[in-house]
């Protein structure tokens, strides 16, 4: 994709949510998206945060529609409100980008503390419900629906400190490739015209990190921009190529 945002890409006049706008990841996704030509809509639990995000993003592209929404991504009702607001507000709703984060984990396996699982279990399980749950009417009006969750290739290769952070991922992939299925039996013989998939990476790097650690090497990690980049790609592919389907950004494991 040019990026130029000239009438001509699959992006141009979509209208996108995203999900955890405000973290580094988030802050990519919002300014690659804008760039592309879509409406972006963010959402995150910390207003400041979002605020900055939202506010780079429309610097960053005079013109482009860029809005936030404090949103509690913990509460299926508040979700629902969001999710028909947005579609409401702009007529239409064609992706949701899931970024919303989090990781705990430990020394070793008996080390584990089953509170981290309590805490990522609603982080990276319960948001994906209700993002997917919320959003899955929308996108399927949509000529160009999509629905992202990055995840991690640790969720199907799981290291023993990391047993509640992997375990919590598999869940998350597990309820993105039954909305996949959804999305298959909705289209029926003329195929899904929306579609649920998933971007894989080891881990994410950002210019912050290298800064506090200029010595490390971040061997494997994907870059919040190429993440971005990837996110934007999704919208290049036909529904039927990438529905249900787990697209690595990361040699598999």
């Amino acid at each position: 994709m040019n990026g130029s945002g000239n009438g001509n890409g699959p992006l141009e006049g979509a209208v996108i949510a995203v999900a955890g706008a405000a973290g580094p990841a988030g802050r990519a996704a919002l300014l690659r998206l804008a760039e592309a030509g879509a409406t972006v809509v963010g959402a995150d639990a910390d207003p400041v945060r979002l605020a900055e995000a939202v506010d780079a993003a429309r610097y960053a592209h005079g013109g482009a529609t860029v809005t936030g929404d404090t949103v509690d991504l913990l509460d299926l009702a508040a979700t629902r409100e969001w999710a028909a607001k947005t579609e409401k507000e702009f007529g239409r709703i064609d992706g949701l980008v899931h970024l919303v984060g989090g990781w705990r984990g430990s020394a070793s396996f008996a080390e584990t503390d089953l509170a981290d699982w309590e805490l990522l279990e609603r982080l990276l399980i319960r948001t994906v419900q209700h993002t997917s749950l919320a959003f899955h009417p929308g996108l399927l009006r949509s000529d160009r629906g999509r629905y992202l969750l990055i995840s991690a290739a640790g969720a199907g290769k799981p290291t023993a400190g990391n047993a509640a952070y992997a375990a919590a991922k598999a869940a998350a992939e597990a309820w993105t490739l039954a909305l996949g299925d959804a999305f298959r039996k909705a289209g029926g013989e003329e195929g899904p015209k929306a579609a649920a998939a998933i971007l894989v990476i080891k881990a994410l790097v950002h210019d912050a990190m290298r800064a506090e650690r200029p010595n490390a090497k971040f061997a494997g990690f994907t870059d919040v921009t190429e993440l971005a980049e990837a996110i934007a790609g999704v919208w290049e592919r036909p529904a039927e190529e990438v529905n249900g389907q787990r697209l690595w950004l990361t040699p598999k494991p």
